[in-house]
């Protein structure tokens, strides 16, 4: 069950904040990253460890997503 829930979290902040009209890409990319990244992070480990899994995810995702909007920002 809480994995559900933090899933569901996770994917609505994602899809709440990249409803923002004046963000740029760069911005939902790090945001769609991080979400992406956390829910494959919590497919990893358990206990403890699915936690940092989860943290982990996130930081590396939102890194990769915030580097693909940039690079999408520059082909316009």
């Amino acid at each position: 069950m809480k994995k559900v829930l933090l899933i569901s979290s996770t994917l609505l902040l994602a899809f709440s904040l990249t409803a923002c009209q004046n963000m740029k890409g760069r911005d939902i990319g790090t945001v769609a990253g991080g979400a992406t990244g956390a829910l494959v992070g919590s497919q990893i480990g358990k206990g403890s460890g699915q936690a940092v899994a989860i943290a982990g995810g996130a930081v590396v995702g939102a890194v990769v997503g915030h580097q693909v909007g940039k690079s999408m920002e520059k082909k316009k």
